[in-house]
């Protein structure tokens, strides 16, 4: 019975670890988001590092300047910096930018 317990013991610890990194994994993954058409909410559920208030300051800048162009023009919104886009490359993507809607007929 000593003999079997030291594999026994590696092969519970190897499990307990597989198991652990099984359920971190769904924690650090978010789904990509198109920042361009994303509205604040789903922003600051996707992005790493965004709240509400710095998704809401995102679509307020959108909808002031409009869409952006890559990843990088992030940093022209007030509260994100470089860190934050890094912590998001894998994350945002940059859907079509649309011509305007022409309001006159």
């Amino acid at each position: 019975m000593d003999r079997l317990l030291p594999p026994l013991m590696h092969a519970l610890r190897a499990l307990l670890l597989a198991v652990g990194i099984a359920l971190a994994l769904p924690a650090h993954a978010h789904a990509q988001v198109d920042i361009n058409h994303a509205d604040a909410k789903a922003l600051a559920a996707a992005l790493n590092g965004v709240g509400l208030v710095k998704a809401e300051a995102i679509v307020a800048w959108r909808e002031q300047h409009g869409p952006f162009r890559s990843l990088d023009d992030l940093a022209k919104v007030r509260g994100i910096g470089p860190r934050t886009i890094e912590a998001n490359r894998a994350v945002v993507v940059i859907g079509p930018i649309m011509p305007p809607r022409d309001k006159s007929g």
